[in-house]
């Protein structure tokens, strides 16, 4: 992940959702440790994918994806029970894949940034360009300059 400034910053997102931490996401010194960090990321993405922004539209078909690759990197230490505000925006888009940008807020600090590559596929045939439709979506969730 290149270091880009503007992945620390709130308003680079056109998207984010806030979570809970857990007591469970702590590790041995109180702080949440990489697996909880993962969790939050996971989450995030589910939820555009499936409801968000990038969620089909009505009558549409649900496009499937399969996550080719994740990097995490881990800026400063999160603890429970701050809830984790992560950002979400579009910093790539191929002809049948694209990178999701996310970071993770907590008391207005930014403490890790992940990138996530999704593959569109087709249930039958696997890697598929990516619909026009969905394209459009997704463009409108670029990251912000």
């Amino acid at each position: 992940m290149k270091d880009d400034a503007r992945r620390r910053d709130p308003a680079a997102y056109p998207a984010s959702q806030t979570l809970e931490t857990r007591f469970g996401d702590m590790d041995v010194n109180g702080h949440l440790n990489n697996v909880a960090f993962a969790r939050l990321f996971e989450e995030t993405r589910v939820r555009f994918n499936r409801a968000g922004p990038a969620a089909p539209a009505v009558g549409e078909r649900r496009s499937s994806f399969v996550v080719a690759h994740v990097a995490i990197d881990y800026l400063a230490e999160g603890n429970y029970p701050a809830p984790v505000t992560v950002g979400y925006a579009i910093a790539r888009i191929g002809s049948s894949s694209f990178t999701v940008a996310m970071a993770a807020f907590q008391e207005g600090q930014c403490i890790a940034l992940c990138d996530s590559v999704l593959v569109h596929r087709d249930p039958e045939s696997g890697p598929a360009p990516i619909p026009p439709a969905l394209r459009e979506r997704l463009e409108a969730l670029r990251l912000k300059s």
